[in-house]
């Protein structure tokens, strides 16, 4: 293949483009809806990790993701390093146009398309034969390219499309002057030699389909999405559409850190490249977990906390003796990184901003004031203080940046001889609110305080509480659900005093549930 690429100019063939979706799809996951502030800090993450599109949002989708996705154009589309910043749009010529006008101030723009092929969604969701489809398509791909000289295509349910059909539609495109083509298992059907198939199919057959890129995006519905798309860049697809944590629709996306480090690890039999720095990897999985209030499985590949950890005695005993016999990576090399004791209660804040450098970590004066004086406190209250814990700490404190309900204050009053009390200062809207409430314990009688100052009728479905790292003197790590008319947020806190956390948790989920109200969703799609 020779690709002169609009973007990325003359491309080597062992070059495989990172495409970035975890603002778009994976914010599409229930409960995962972020707010402006922490879509651009986790842009601004996705940035540094060196990924080469960042899909900001679905620009038509609501007032909210079209003021997002302009923001991100108008600060990390601005940057020396940035990468290219793309908008979905549906097949239709206001999502076009609006998709360009939430871009039109980044350096690098792109305009995604996205219409059905299936016979199934052609039929019953979009009610268009397939003349129409290909019309539509030719109509919006010459239409966006008007606005943008990177146009990407996607044929959504590619997996499950006639695949004759799918080549005629494919070249249409083409010819109307897209720049990448995406072929998505949008439902996860698909297994690796399907999509291997599909993939030469559409070289073999399709005029031009060798002078564009051809993109994978692939869900996890029965596990193969990682497994699909390392089938899909063997079988010619140079761009790879995944997300941090593997988040997404259902049961969600191929994961980013997964393809890389399997690109990486594997490079006898995947000779390929990309621009990933992977020793950021754990660090922007956690501030995503962080954000969503969604923590990864402890058996997640790369970034579960278990990812390392030998327990069996014939591991234990390899590993000691050379840890290639059970790793196959070495854990710095995607960002973990032993405790540290070096930060104590006499630490200063020169010394703390340097642990926050060291840990990747870039904020404002008024936050590391904030985190600073948070991590005094917490050092007075703990022997040790981990790496963890400060990363736990600046998460939870940076987080709330922007929040309009913000945890204050709290006194509890608990034991066995009469109901516990609890007595809650909260700001809201930057007015300090003071109430007080019992309950069956010390969490219910902070909750209904909460909801004394900020009364809601969001049902609570899920508390759980974990630690950041061990000992009686650990902080908590609290998880609260909140869901509303069908609505779900989780959010999370963090605090030596549970109860704190549980607070501070509880609050961080209804500032998330608050960014959901307003936001409307357009006619159902997925890539």
């Amino acid at each position: 293949m020779n690709i002169i690429h609009p973007s990325f100019g003359k491309l080597d063939d062992n070059r495989i483009i990172i495409f970035d979706t975890t603002l778009r799809d994976g914010e599409q996951s229930p409960g995962f809806s972020m707010n402006l502030a922490e879509k651009i800090r986790m842009a601004e993450a996705l940035t540094e990790l060196g990924i080469d599109v960042m899909e900001a949002g679905f620009a038509i989708a609501s007032p909210g993701d079209f003021e997002s996705v302009k923001a991100i154009a108008e600060s990390v589309g601005q940057r020396d390093d940035t990468p290219v910043i793309a908008s979905l749009a549906r097949a239709g010529q206001m999502d076009v146009l609006r998709a360009a006008e939430a871009l039109k101030s980044a350096k690098r723009r792109r305009i995604h398309i996205v219409i059905a092929t299936s016979e199934l969604h052609m039929k019953v969701k979009l009610r268009l034969t397939p003349e129409e489809v290909i019309q539509a398509t030719v109509d919006s791909v010459t239409l966006a390219r008007q606005h943008a000289d990177d146009v990407e295509w996607s044929a959504e349910d590619a997996t499950r499309s006639d695949q004759d059909f799918l080549c005629r539609v494919v070249e249409a495109a083409i010819r109307a002057g897209a720049t990448t083509i995406n072929l998505p298992d949008t439902v996860g059907y698909a297994m690796p030699d399907d999509i291997a198939a599909m993939y030469r199919n559409i070289l073999e057959r399709v005029p031009g389909a060798d002078q564009i890129v051809l993109s994978t995006h692939n869900h996890n519905d029965l596990g193969m999405g990682v497994a699909n798309t390392l089938a899909a860049i063997r079988a010619g697809a140079r761009q790879v559409e995944s997300t941090i944590n593997g988040i997404g629709e259902r049961a969600g996306n191929a994961s980013l850190e997964e393809v890389v480090m399997a690109i990486r690890t594997r490079h006898d039999v995947m000779p390929f490249s990309n621009n990933i720095k992977t020793t950021s990897l754990l660090r922007v999985s956690k501030l995503l977990s962080t954000i969503t209030g969604f923590d990864v499985q402890p058996n997640k590949a790369i970034v579960g906390r278990n990812a390392f950890a030998h327990e069996a005695g014939i591991h234990q005993d390899g590993v000691l003796k050379d840890a290639a016999t059970y790793e196959i990576m070495t854990p710095e090399s995607v960002g973990w990184q032993k405790n540290s004791l070096v930060l104590g209660k006499h630490s200063g804040r020169a010394a703390f901003r340097d642990k926050l450098n060291t840990l990747g970590y870039s904020i404002g004066d008024n936050q590391l004031n904030d985190a600073f004086r948070r991590f005094k406190d917490l050092a007075d209250r703990k022997k040790i203080v981990y790496d963890e814990d400060i990363v736990a700490l600046v998460d939870d404190e940076v987080m709330r940046d922007h929040e309009r309900v913000r945890f204050v204050s709290l006194d509890l009053h608990a034991g066995s001889k009469a109901p516990p009390q609890a007595e809650l200062e909260l700001e809201v809207d930057g007015v300090v609110h003071k109430a007080s409430s019992s309950g069956d314990g010390p969490v219910d009688a902070t909750f209904a305080a909460i909801r004394k100052i900020f009364p809601h009728e969001a049902n609570l479905v899920l508390f759980s509480v974990g630690a950041v790292t061990e000992g009686t003197d650990a902080q908590a790590k609290t998880t609260v659900r909140l869901e509303e008319k069908g609505k779900m947020v989780d959010g999370q806190g963090a605090d030596t005093d549970t109860i704190v956390a549980s607070a501070r948790a509880y609050v961080h989920a209804l500032n998330k549930l608050l960014v959901k109200r307003d936001r409307t969703e357009p006619a159902a799609l997925s890539a």
